[in-house]
Formats: C-alpha cells, structure tokens, sequence
C-alpha cells in the first residue's frame, strides 16, 4: 500500500506509475496491455498522464486498451467510462484504434440485449488471447477504483453477480439491478481481474476509507469485492491520506 498527501498528488503519482510500466512492459514484450477503470479518481489519472511529457516516450501504437467495467449506456453517453477516457486520455495519443476495446453500448449491435453485449466482448477477449485455450489476453496492469460500498469494477458486495455459481467461466457478464445507476453494466469476473499481472486498487477520499479498511481486513471477494481482487504477480493499494484513514499503520508505506 502506497499512501499520498492527496488525490492531486495521487493522481500524478498514478500517472507516473501506469506510465513507467508501460514503458517496461514494451521493453519486455513490446506491447503493452492496461485494463482502464472509470470514476473521479481515474478521471485525473488519465488527464495526468496526457499532461506529462513521459508519455511521449511510450509507443502508444503497441498499447492495448481494454475495460474492466462499462456503464450499459449508448455510446458516446457522458457516463460511460468509454466516454470519458477517450476525452481525458485516449484521444490525446497516438493509439492504433484497433488496439482499443470498448465493451459494447447500449446502442451497439446488440441493442439493449446486455448479455449478448457481454459475449460479444467475451469474443474480443478471447480473439486477442490469439490461438490454443486461452479465453483472455495478456493484462500487463489492470486498474479499478474503488466505491464507498467496496465494489471494484460492477462487482457489488453480496450481488448475485459476485457470486461463482452465476458466472462460472465467463469472462464478462452483464450486471442488472445494480446497486448505482444505471441499474445495467458490464463487467469482467474476479477470475479475469485475477489474472492481471499487476492489479491496482486506487481510492480517494474520506468516503472511501470504511470499505478500504474493510477491504484490508480479508473478507470474502462476495461480501466485500475489493478485498477478494489480486494480481498474479503483485497487488497495490494506492490511496490518499483520506481513503487510508482508518488503515493500520502496518499496512502502510511512508507518506508520500
């Protein structure tokens, strides 16, 4: 857990982070992958890495871009975090739009039929994991945030969709009678956001530090979903001194 003075210097922080590790990953495989998030916090992410000159540095036409969840909204709609990645970040660099995927709208080629928007992205995912019986690509770093109830992605405590027995080994799922509005989403399963190499939890604000305490305590991915998310290689906490208000000292790196 990595603790900042607040969410301005966590933001920039942030973008720093994501930007040196896209710059590694590319020196390793020469690609890299990042899986975006949406929200306040992710919102300054992405408007700080646009802002630094590093991200000159980053070979934006070998980056692949996916989601871990998507409001279920037409497209283009200010709520989608689509929507606002592409005005924040994604239309300032140089991506190759073949690399950038989307979860389907609402208006798509599936209409207002989420579950067959969530099988569409289900293809995606398995089409860039390329041959063999992969179903998912390879996820250099995966970034959610986190709510005030400890829900990550559209993974809401003690929703029907975190529960294994309803989405088995799929991928992507759509979420009805969401806790937040709008009451229909998109969103990978815990196994998929476990397969990230690097997952990332960020959270701001004083309204964050229960479920982020919580989260800290171990319970279960079903009654707490943020606490039950982990990446194959390393899991960081990265938060504002308000989000890690009520985090024992031991968990903590030094302020920064």
């Amino acid at each position: 857990m990595i603790v900042h003075a607040d969410a301005g210097v966590l933001a920039e922080a942030v973008a720093a982070r994501l930007t040196t590790r896209l710059l590694d990953a590319q020196a390793a495989r020469g690609v890299a992958s990042v899986v975006l998030t949406g929200g306040r916090i992710a919102d300054a992410v992405h408007r700080a890495v646009a802002a630094s000159r590093a991200r000159d540095a980053i070979d934006w036409s070998r980056v692949d871009v996916w989601w871990g969840d998507e409001r279920f909204l037409p497209a283009g709609d200010p709520e989608r975090n689509e929507t606002q990645a592409r005005a924040a970040l994604l239309s300032a660099v140089p991506l190759d739009p073949a690399r950038v995927h989307p979860m389907p709208a609402s208006d798509g080629p599936d209409g207002d039929d989420a579950q067959a928007a969530a099988e569409r992205y289900a293809a995606a995912l398995a089409t860039a994991a390329g041959p063999g019986h992969q179903t998912i690509p390879y996820f250099d770093v995966l970034m959610l945030g986190v709510g005030e109830d400890g829900h990550v992605a559209s993974l809401f405590p003690e929703h029907p969709a975190a529960h294994p027995d309803s989405y088995g080994e799929a991928t992507v799922i759509p979420v009805h009678n969401a806790p937040k509005p709008p009451p229909t989403r998109l969103s990978l399963t815990p196994p998929v956001i476990d397969s990230a190499e690097e997952v990332w939890l960020v959270a701001s604000g004083a309204g964050k530090a229960r479920a982020v305490e919580l989260a800290l305590a171990g319970p279960g991915p079903v009654q707490l979903p943020a606490g039950g998310v982990h990446g194959t290689q390393d899991t960081v906490w990265l938060l504002d001194q308000a989000a890690a208000a009520g985090v024992p000292a031991r968990f903590r790196s030094p302020l920064r």
